[in-house]
């Protein structure tokens, strides 16, 4: 068990902030998904939707949990993780796609999120370990 007064971690630090940097660069991506949907001439209303709530459904949960890690709550911990190992396909169907120069930095923030989430001082600020 920790104590509230203990100081965050820096590697708790830093993995809260990327969590809720990428949660705003979804929630950009959402909107403009948004705006693509009302502007389009012609449209699967039903996939645009789909694909818009989406994003807004992810950018909503990264921020959810960037907050839980924040306020030292383990339980965010865990799907934060899968969140960023989901990254690593995501970025290498990016590479295959001839856009590596984006595909390999979404892989190394995946990577790096991960690792830091499960960091020893991570995981005892978070009172795992």
């Amino acid at each position: 068990m920790t104590l509230d007064s203990d100081p965050i971690p820096v590697t708790l630090r830093w993995a809260v902030r990327l969590l809720r940097a990428e949660a705003v660069a979804v929630g950009l991506i959402a909107a403009w998904l948004a705006w693509a949907d009302l502007t389009a001439d012609t449209l699967d209303l039903t996939s645009a939707l789909l694909v818009t709530g989406f994003a807004v459904v992810g950018a909503i949960a990264l921020w959810m949990f960037g907050s839980a890690l924040a306020a030292r709550r383990p339980g965010g911990r865990a799907p934060a993780i899968v969140l960023q190992l989901m990254l690593l396909p995501i970025g290498w169907y990016m590479i295959q796609g001839g856009l590596g120069w984006l595909g390999v930095p979404v892989m190394a923030l995946g990577l790096g999120v991960s690792a830091l989430l499960v960091s020893p001082p991570t995981i005892r600020a978070l009172g795992l370990g």
